[in-house]
């Protein structure tokens, strides 16, 4: 095969219908893992300790920034495709919608309460802030599992490998640069440990592997600590 013909072959099978939307899993479980945690960090905050609510603080809005930026991706870059491609999944991408607007508002009420909380650690501001966590896991755990099983089986079945790595792309390039390290650093603490060095070989270019191995893997621990504690 000449070197023309192969790249018109690889252009081919990138735009051909069929696609692996598995990554899509691992991101899931990031977030459920996060918004799972986030609320018991909160309520672990002593009245008025307001170093430790800026560190969980903004923990937590980054978080529920992220959860903002994936949900406005997949509300720009999957939704009306599904519809025209797949009718019978229309009702499928309405209960989506509906989730996303459900958690935009929740996610509204987190950021007003999330501020009042840092600026004086109270315990009232606190609860709020906890039970406003609540709110947000609740409702995404159900969108979770509800994209996973209606969702993701049939994106893989209409959309092509180019238009869902879009969607990769587009997360990506919201994460700044200086904090890739550790996101990288949350997304491996929810890939199974015997699975770690094949997602990296998968993933990442040997340059950015050593660059987690030589600097990321200790700066992400240290930022671990840092919002976890050392328990």
């Amino acid at each position: 095969m000449t070197a023309p013909t192969a790249a018109r072959h690889r252009s081919a099978e990138v735009d051909r219908p069929g696609c692996d939307t598995s990554d899509m899993l691992t991101i899931h479980a990031l977030f459920r893992r996060a918004f799972t945690d986030a609320p018991v960090l909160v309520r672990g905050v002593e009245d008025g300790d307001t170093a430790r609510a800026a560190v969980v603080a903004a923990h937590v809005g980054e978080v529920a920034e992220a959860l903002h930026h994936h949900h406005e991706t997949e509300d720009e870059l999957l939704w009306d495709r599904l519809e025209q491609r797949a009718p019978a999944c229309a009702l499928h991408v309405g209960r989506m919608r509906a989730q996303h607007a459900a958690t935009a508002a929740q996610l509204g009420t987190l950021d007003a309460t999330l501020d009042a909380w840092e600026r004086d650690a109270s315990a009232d501001a606190r609860d709020r802030l906890a039970a406003a966590l609540d709110d947000v896991r609740d409702t995404l755990l159900t969108h979770l599992g509800d994209e996973e099983g209606a969702i993701l089986p049939t994106a893989s079945t209409v959309m092509t490998p180019r238009e869902w790595g879009a969607l990769h792309e587009r997360g990506m390039a919201a994460v700044p640069r200086e904090r890739l390290l550790l996101q990288l650093g949350w997304i491996l603490e929810v890939v199974p440990p015997e699975e770690r060095a094949g997602w990296l070989r998968t993933n990442l270019p040997a340059p950015a592997r050593l660059l987690w191995r030589l600097v990321g893997r200790r700066r992400f621990a240290a930022h671990r600590a840092l919002v976890y504690g050392t328990a």
